[in-house]
């Protein structure tokens, strides 16, 4: 490596000692190493120093990361750094390699073999790829290994080939050629190639090519061919098994237009129904891997041919039957995953009315299925004897069983849509009224024998509880007793607690049952589990939002309930059940909704004030607020409806005017505390958002408030409440008065005032978070003020703000002001937002002129901005909005964007792409252009991101900057 002041050399002695420092535990070094790898990469040098690494005597790492090198070189690097006569030597070189490569290592052969691939697609002038490359190689059995990786990762390589700087019509030409016109052919050497020894037919390499080329090969000529019999045949062999059903899942998949391969279909059925006898034996073999192949090839051919199946259920019976086999004998649940996809595409047709009799036919398949996901459902018995570790200690695969269920509570839900809810609900009515029968006798307060058996049919049942109706009045009234009747054991006592949660809908039909139910959660506080308090709290939030006018005559038993728990839960928890007391209280009537709210939340008020009095270190501010977070609960959910006449005062705003002051002073105390600031401000955004008018006698105070908030602490949270009044107090809202519109807009404008001071003060890095939330509120002022907003001093200043930030590389900040953007541009053409409606032609059109001056103005480094981005610094979800940016201004100025499009990429450095890529790109956005077709220029958005996806895969970001792209500071003098 050079030493600093002279340039760098990259020979392979250079790199050799690169490789080794990347090594070694220097973070210092390793990171100077890694950029010199990387300069490396980009280096013309790289071509011979990467061949002549491969042809010495390196460790495989270094030969492998030079193999990857050059894939990468022949990949972006060609066209631009080798002249065309240059390339047919390098087609040599590779040959050369790869025959000293062909008896390994494989991942370098692969590599090298990729390659060529590539370069091959990039050839255009080559037609004979394959039999040059045949030839090249040779006939011994180390080159059969090469040809056959070669011949596998060419299909792969052709369809990726949009990494490759050929146009569209040149990469469909080239995909002709090597793929469609080279079938037959590979298809003989592949038939010739498995004739040639008994290895041969079972060597793993040949399936694996034979599944590369079923995607471009017509899946009918390999089932006519001999091809079909070797690929089952290879089913008796374990080392080829795997690969074997990996291939006929692939031949399966190319059927799933079931009209077109009617005939392929009639030859697979039989052969893959053959195979069903084998999930017995590589169960009694312990070949798990195998079952798993197996399983996985009976699942995806039900999927493929569903419909089918649906069809003809006499026929395709067999199928199914093996794929429940599959289901029932996975005793390690290692398989089974490998079905669900199955049975869920064979209900959605079976739900249909036109498949009732294969309907009829299936019920018992999903009966048994029911029983088979109920025994897997059931937690393990452990190895220690040790209930506490159900796992042995594998966290691991405790996790793995967690998801695990929930997708079989899925599948769960599949079997109630064909057998109806109460069917499967009977299923865990027998289930627990079996387990009671034989063990309840045995169960003390601290053992309970076999309580997995229990636990299982619980779980169901809440898996279930989205398919179940409240009329359903068959199972539930015999269940629900018996629920709360469980024996006293952690896991059990957890699962109640999660079905009667899930079932609140039904209780609420069925109001009968709510005292009991009730009572056993409000009891379940008292448990020293962590878990089952953090259930219980759950299901509180769910009894009070689905059973809130059956808890009304309660609400004062609620909140002292409310107030003696509070502090003995967890903060989330905390919050649930806040939540559904809030929502209690919301449905009372609006006479006992000031007192209620006095009721619930003074005693709130009063915690707020002891915390924020006692707040002297983090974790003490932090609790603050925590807390803030209920409150702002009861000001989201306790709402007046219908609202209160105008004029009138609204209980749930009279209580909020009382405790503002209070909230006022807790965020002067602690301004200088971001998490304080964005839940105060959250608040009062919810009571903005939720009372609506009704908030007028709050918001001089407020806007107060916000103002002094932002100048003294910069933080983006007094933006969001700013944009909630903007919303919900603009000119064409009902009921509110033209002189509070009026002092809204001045005020935001005023709070955009001091952020475009702020942020010409720093460069847009350094405030991310404000840049975001101050474009969503200017995108508000546009949508809600337009006729006030774009002819006002700081229009263009915004803009000019926005234009900065597209330096950006956040997504977020990013995202915001894309949005911004193009809604201005939106006003710029021919015709205005749908949603000014309200605002006269003559305005609309003044608007329209502003806008267009502005664009004109700024026009051409907008498109600057935008281009770089979407080449070098945008991460990949701004592409979208970026692009749509650019569209918008091709269709205000579609001669002028071409221009500025033009420029622009003409200030591209020449080594990172040529002019005659640019005179391309032009000629096709002109073409575009001049057809006056919409649906055309349209396009121009998709050969924008063409071009600009390929010059950012070719190019990353220079560490010396954009050069004449880089963007500017924003500078703000109003």
């Amino acid at each position: 490596m050079a030493a600093n002041g002279t340039r760098q050399t990259f020979g392979p002695d250079e790199v050799l000692q690169a490789m080794l420092t990347m090594r070694g535990g220097d973070s210092d070094k390793k990171k100077k190493a890694h950029e010199y790898l990387e300069s490396f990469q980009k280096s013309p040098t790289a071509w011979t120093t990467t061949i002549t690494i491969l042809q010495s005597n390196a460790e495989a790492d270094v030969k492998l990361f030079a193999a990857t090198t050059l894939r990468g070189k022949i990949t972006y690097d060609l066209i631009p750094q080798l002249p065309a006569s240059d390339i047919p030597a390098v087609r040599t070189q590779l040959l050369a390699l790869l025959k000293r490569f062909a008896p390994g290592p494989k991942p370098i052969r692969v590599q090298l073999c990729v390659c060529l691939a590539i370069l091959a697609i990039q050839m255009q002038g080559w037609k004979d790829v394959l039999p040059v490359v045949v030839s090249s190689l040779g006939n011994d059995v180390e080159s059969h290994a090469c040809i056959l990786d070669f011949l596998r990762v060419l299909p792969e390589e052709v369809t990726e080939g949009r990494k490759i700087t050929l146009t569209d019509e040149e990469l469909n030409q080239r995909t002709t050629e090597l793929l469609e016109q080279n079938a037959p052919q590979v298809v003989q050497l592949l038939i010739n190639y498995a004739h040639s020894s008994p290895e041969a037919a079972t060597n793993p390499q040949l399936f694996e090519c034979i599944t590369s080329w079923l995607r471009e090969v017509p899946v009918n000529q390999i089932v006519k061919s001999p091809l079909l019999n070797l690929v089952f045949i290879a089913l008796e062999s374990d080392v080829c098994f795997q690969a074997a059903a990996e291939c006929i899942s692939t031949m399966v998949r190319e059927t799933r237009e079931i009209e077109d391969n009617i005939e392929t279909i009639q030859v697979l059925l039989p052969r893959i129904i053959s195979l069903q006898p084998k999930i017995q034996k590589v169960i009694d073999d312990e070949d798990v891997e195998c079952y798993k192949s197996l399983t996985r090839l009976f699942g995806e051919t039900g999927c493929a041919w569903a419909v089918a199946i649906a069809r003809e259920p006499v026929n395709f019976r067999p199928l199914v039957d093996a794929i429940l086999e599959c289901a029932a004998k996975d005793k390690g649940r290692d398989a089974i995953e490998f079905t669900f996809d199955f049975w869920y595409d064979l209900k959605q047709y079976l739900a249909l009315d036109k498949y009732s009799e294969a309907r009829r036919e299936y019920l018992f398949v999903f009966a048994k299925l029911v029983d088979i996901l109920l025994e897997h459902l059931e937690y393990p018995e452990p190895d220690s004897g040790n209930e506490k570790d159900l796992f042995d200690g594998d966290r691991e695969e405790e996790e793995k069983f967690r998801e695990f269920r929930h997708h079989m509570g899925d599948t769960l839900k599949d079997c109630c849509e064909i057998m109806g809810v109460s069917e499967c609900l009977a299923k865990v009515l027998d289930a627990i009224k079996l387990w009671m029968q034989q063990y309840a006798s045995m169960a003390t307060g601290t053992s309970v024998p076999h309580w997995q058996k229990l636990e299982a049919p619980l779980f169901s049942m809440r898996a279930m509880g989205r398919m179940v109706t409240a009329d359903e009045d068959t199972v539930l009234p015999q269940l629900m007793p018996l629920l709360v009747q469980m024996p006293a054991h952690e896991k059990l006592r957890f699962a109640t607690i999660m079905v009667l949660g899930r079932y609140t809908e039904w209780t609420a039909a069925h109001p009968d049952f709510l005292s009991p139910q009730f009572s056993y959660i409000v009891s379940s506080f008292d448990t020293p589990s962590k878990e089952i308090v953090r259930a219980a709290a759950m299901a509180i939030k769910y009894f009070c939002t689905d059973c809130k006018h059956l808890l009304s005559d309660q609400v004062v038993q609620l909140q002292q309930f409310y107030d003696q728990i509070l502090d003995k839960v967890p903060e989330v928890s905390q919050e649930e059940i806040t939540d559904g007391v809030a929502t209690v209280v919301s449905v009372q009537p609006p006479a006992e909704i000031y007192k209620l709210l006095k009721l619930f939340c003074d005693p709130l008020i009063q915690r707020l004030m002891a915390k924020a009095n006692n707040a002297t270190d983090n974790d003490g501010k932090l609790a603050v607020a925590d807390h803030l977070q209920l409150i702002t609960l009861f000001a989201q959910n306790v709402i007046v409806l219908p609202p209160v006449e105008r004029g009138q005062e609204d209980p749930a705003v009279k209580y909020w005017q009382e405790v503002f002051p209070i909230l006022s002073k807790v965020l002067e105390n602690f301004l200088d505390f971001p998490p304080i600031c964005e839940r105060v401000c959250r608040c009062w955004r919810f009571m903005v958002i939720s009372h609506r008018g009704a908030m007028a006698p709050i918001l001089p105070d407020m806007a107060n408030q916000l103002a002094i908030g932002f100048a003294t602490s910069k933080q983006g949270c007094f933006l969001w409440v700013t944009g909630a009044i903007l919303r919900e107090f603009s000119d064409d809202r009902e009921h509110v008065d033209q002189a509070m519109t009026e002092h809204i807009y001045v005020f935001f404008e005023a709070q955009a005032t001091n952020v475009l001071r702020f942020i010409s003060e720093l460069p847009p890095q350094d405030l991310p978070d404000v840049t975001e939330d101050f474009f969503r509120l200017v995108v508000d002022g546009l949508l809600y003020y337009p006729q006030k907003f774009i002819p006002s001093p700081i229009f263009p200043s915004v803009f000019e703000a926005a234009l900065s930030v597209l330096v950006l590389e956040q997504r977020e900040p990013l995202s915001a002001t894309l949005h911004y953007i193009r809604d201005v541009l939106g006003w710029g053409t021919a015709y205005s937002p749908s949603a000014y409606d309200h605002l006269s032609a003559s305005v609309a059109e003044q608007l329209r002129v502003v806008v267009k001056q502005l664009l004109l103005h700024q026009g051409l480094t907008l498109v600057k901005r935008l281009l770089a981005g979407m080449m070098i610094t945008f991460p990949k979800d701004c592409f979208a909005d970026a692009s749509g940016a650019l569209l918008k201004l091709f269709e205000v100025f579609p001669d002028e964007t071409a221009n500025w499009v033009d420029q622009t990429l003409r200030l591209l450095p020449p080594n990172t792409v040529k002019s005659i890529e640019v005179d391309r790109l032009m000629t096709k956005i002109k073409e575009k252009l001049n057809t006056n077709d919409t649906g055309d220029v349209r396009q121009i958005r998709a050969i924008l991101q063409d071009f600009t996806n390929t010059y950012r895969r070719r190019y990353i970001a220079p560490r010396d900057g954009l050069g004449a792209l880089e963007g500017s500071r924003f500078r703000f003098a109003g």
